[in-house]
């Protein structure tokens, strides 16, 4: 499972810098490329809602949904901002569920 991961990166960053080679547009690989190290950025800090599955779950979901929304950005111009940041809607939840409830650990 790791190293579909590592392939999917590798690949997303070779379709990204490929488009740039045929097109030579800089702001669409810099653009392209904040995103993607904003999907990624949003992927590792999604792991601290691991304890609470069903958000974990919508999480991951979100995070290939905003994969999509980076790859039809690289070939079809449209940037849907909406889809790219809806793992933040996740993250929200389960800061205001963690505020709502506590982390249930008792302190010793």
């Amino acid at each position: 499972m790791k190293a579909l991961i590592v392939l999917a990166i590798l690949v997303t960053i070779g379709i990204i810098f490929f488009k740039y080679s045929r097109e030579k547009d800089i702001k669409k690989l810099l653009l392209s490329l904040a995103t993607f190290g904003i999907i990624v950025s949003l992927a590792v800090v999604g792991n601290l809602t691991r304890p609470v599955i069903p958000i974990y779950i919508a999480h991951m979901i979100l995070v290939i949904i905003a994969w999509g929304g980076l790859i039809t950005y690289v070939f079809k111009n449209k940037y849907y901002w909406w889809l790219i940041f809806a793992p933040v809607v996740t993250i929200g939840l389960f800061l205001l569920l963690e505020l709502l409830t506590g982390s249930g650990h008792e302190l010793t």
